[in-house]
Formats: C-alpha cells, structure tokens, sequence
C-alpha cells in the first residue's frame, strides 16, 4: 500500500502548501485509509526547495531559541498578521475565555493562571489538587460553564497521584467556582477515571450544546504490571483510551451509547482512542472533532460519533519513535491500516508533527481565513492552517510560524475573533495573533505570497 499523504518539510524561509485532490475521501464515513493509496499531494514551497526532508526535534527536546520581546509579523497565503507573545508562563498546556474576555491558562505543574485586560497575573490561582507533573501528566484542560455567569462554575481536568506511587496516576474532572479574584471555591472531583497509567497519557474537555461534558482520557504509551495498558483502548471496561460523555455533575447520562450494557463503562462514549490533546465541538453542525497524537507519524483527526470505535492500537498509520514498524513498545501493534468496524480518520499526518490544540476560526477578523481549521504542532514548532472546500473536505494544509521555533500546545478563537496560542515550553508564553494591514512589512524569512 501507498504511503498516506504527507506534508513535507521547509526552512525557516519557506511556506509549505499540501493541496489534495477534492475526490479524496476524507470525510466521516468513508473509507479514508483505503482511498490513500490513490491520494497525490502537491507541496509548494515559495522559494523554490520543495521535497526538502523535514528537520524537527524529538518531542521531548528543548527549543533553544527564546521569543523576541517585540511583537513579530508575518505573511500566509492570503493573510499578513502580527504575533503578540506575553511571557511569564512555564509549560502551558490549555486555555479557557471567562465572558468579560479574560482567560484562564492551566500550567502543567498544577498552577491556574488567569490574563486580566491582556497581562498575565503574576499570582496564580489557588485551590487547584495535588497533580502528577510527569510527561504529558499534570494539570490538563480546563473549560468554563455555559452558564457561568450564573453559577461561576469552572471545569478542569488533571492527573491524580496515586498514593504510593512515584509516577501513576489517572485522569480526573473536577470543579470550582470563580469570583474573579484569586482562589476557586468549593472544588471537587466529580469524576475519577479507571485508568491509572504509568507512563504519558493526556485528557481534554468540551461542552457540547446539550450542556453535556465530553472528556478524553488517553492511553499509555506502555504499561507496566498493575497498570493501563495500551490494549485497553480497546477495552469497554476501562476508562482508558476513551471519549466519555458526562453530565455537568459528572455522573453518566442514561441515554450514552453503551448505557445499561454489561460490561462497559456507562461513561464511555467512544473507543478506540490513543492521546487526544484537541477537543472541539464544530461551531456549525455540533459535530465533536478530535486530534490524536499518534508514535512517529499517524496523528490523526476524527469526527466523534457515539458508539464507534476509532481503532487503536488495531489500526494505525503510526510507527514507533524507534523507527520500526508495529510491535515496538511505542508503536502500534499491528501494520493495519483498517479493519471492520473501526473508524477512518479525517485526515492524518505522517510524519508526526504532535497536534496539540484546534480551533474552527469562524471570526471577521482574518476574512480570508474563515471557516479554516487551525492545528498546533508540539514536535514541528509549527501551526497548520487547513482548508476546507464546500463539502467539507480538506484542500489545503498551510503551516505557519516555523519560525519561532516553538512547541505549540493550544489554540483557542478569542471573543475578539483572535487567534491564541500556547508554546509548550518551560519558559512559555501566550502568543496572540492580530491582522496588520497589508502594506506593513512581514518578518525576516516570511516572504508573502506573489
């Protein structure tokens, strides 16, 4: 079989563009793995060294260059736009808007951060539980109600320790309130998952219209004896490798997929599912949308419907971080790229570039970008601009921000119809991405499109 389509690699001074032939199936529903062999990507790279083998770290490497105090500006296909970086942060992972445009940033060693009126608040927030900062682990995602103006209610999910044990834990949601000072009252767990892991494993949340939460708990990458073991995404009666579909109380709704069957966790939604770090319900249809961080290649995004199983470890496009095929203790285990009744991926990326953070832009502020998704990358220091044509297909990847030479870890639309990121760095930041107007003068290496 064909390799799937890639996006190939640039230089600081180059723009890539993966452009798919529209016939390519890569909606839900189809068969996405089996069309692959069939699937041509053109790369164009403006300054003419197209095919270039792509050089990124190794996910755990540490970015030597440190972001400029002064904001930076830079040129896409079709938009020039200014990046704004605040500092102070340390290993961000997500982030949430409070309704009067402040946002709220969870850092992986436990800590909440709140930015007031654009400045970061330089006391954190307190009455966040004792986390596992291990890897992955720590304080994950973090959500605030759809009705907190009412209740003040805000959602978070971490990684509880598990007494006795240096390096396990699982994945809990838990919840507060904020008054807007400096503590969240009344915290809780409303729901702890089985799925103690040893090793690095991540967990995001997302409301969906309904009021409902869906939260994902990943998978590890291996297991040890007494632990979650890789196999168990499969599992229906463990938590692990899952999507689960909660109430705002997190007790398990009657009317899940699995309710009421022996042997399956009433909380499951979903399976089949490794390290989701994106989380989104689309802003038009309701849909939830994943991505998934696959071993070396294979991250991959899916369109979440209940009861399906999204094949992991059965099928994969990944390979181990070793390079070798399935089989590995990081890899999957098998070469299947399909089987009867698991899912097709939307679309897939090899190789990895580590998609963290998604966001539908659906905002007025880069016109020329509506309706685009945009995927951050922790392994390719980058963020990918996806295109979509009428029937919702993929036409386009476009990867941004090369440059900074950042591990990118969320990206949120502001209220403002602004682009936010986070770099997952130990000395992190919050970058804001504004338009500039077209005659202003875009930053060394990003030339704009002729």
């Amino acid at each position: 079989m064909d390799k799937p389509t890639q996006t190939c690699g640039r230089r600081a001074s180059e723009r890539d563009y993966t452009a798919f032939p529209q016939e390519v199936a890569c909606m839900h529903g189809t068969q996405v793995r089996r069309s692959f062999s069939s699937i041509v990507a053109l790369t164009l790279t403006l300054s003419g060294a197209a095919g270039r083998a792509q050089q990124t770290p190794n996910p755990g490497d540490p970015v030597r260059d440190t972001l400029p105090n002064e904001p930076q500006i830079f040129g896409s296909a079709t938009q020039k736009f200014r990046v704004v970086a605040t500092k102070g942060l340390s290993r961000p992972f997500a982030l949430a808007f409070l309704p009067n445009g402040d946002m709220l940033i969870t850092e992986r060693a436990g800590r909440l951060r709140i930015v007031r009126s654009g400045v970061l608040d330089p006391q954190p927030i307190t009455g966040i539980p004792a986390v596992l900062d291990l890897r992955l682990k720590g304080l994950q995602d973090v959500a605030v109600h759809p009705r907190f103006a009412e209740n003040q209610l805000v959602y978070f999910t971490y990684y509880k320790p598990k007494p006795g044990e240096k390096d396990v834990a699982t994945a809990v949601l838990a919840r507060g309130r904020f008054d807007g000072g400096h503590a969240l009252a009344d915290v809780r767990d409303i729901f702890v998952a089985e799925a103690w892991c040893a090793t690095p494993s991540a967990s995001r949340i997302a409301f969906a219209p309904d009021g409902k939460i869906f939260m994902s708990v990943g998978v590890p990458i291996r297991g040890r004896a007494g632990t979650a073991q890789p196999e168990d995404s499969q599992n229906p009666a463990s938590h692990v490798g899952k999507v689960l579909r909660l109430n705002e109380d997190g007790s398990a709704p009657p009317d899940n997929p699995f309710s009421g069957r022996p042997d399956y966790r009433p909380e499951v939604y979903a399976l089949g599912i490794r390290n989701i770090l994106g989380l989104v319900i689309h802003p038009q249809t309701g849909e939830l949308w994943e991505h998934e961080n696959g071993p070396m290649g294979g991250d991959e995004i899916n369109i979440v419907k209940p009861g399906r199983n999204y094949g992991w470890p059965v099928v994969s496009y990944g390979r181990a971080y070793s390079g070798d095929l399935t089989g590995d203790s990081s890899g999957p285990t098998t070469d299947q790229h399909s089987a009867p009744g698991m899912e097709e991926p939307f679309m897939i990326w090899v190789p990895s570039i580590a998609l963290s953070g998604m966001a539908f832009y659906t905002g007025d502020q880069f016109k020329a970008w509506k309706g685009n998704i945009f995927v951050g990358g922790r392994r390719g220091t980058q963020i990918q601009r996806i295109v979509l044509n009428a029937r919702g297909l993929p036409i386009l990847r476009e990867t941004l921000l090369v440059e900074l030479k950042q591990r990118i870890a969320e990206v949120r639309q502001g209220p403002d119809s602004l682009l936010y990121l986070l770099t997952d760095e130990m000395a992190g930041a919050l970058l804001k991405i504004e338009p500039v107007p077209a005659e202003g003068p875009t930053a060394a290496g990003s030339v704009p499109r002729q």
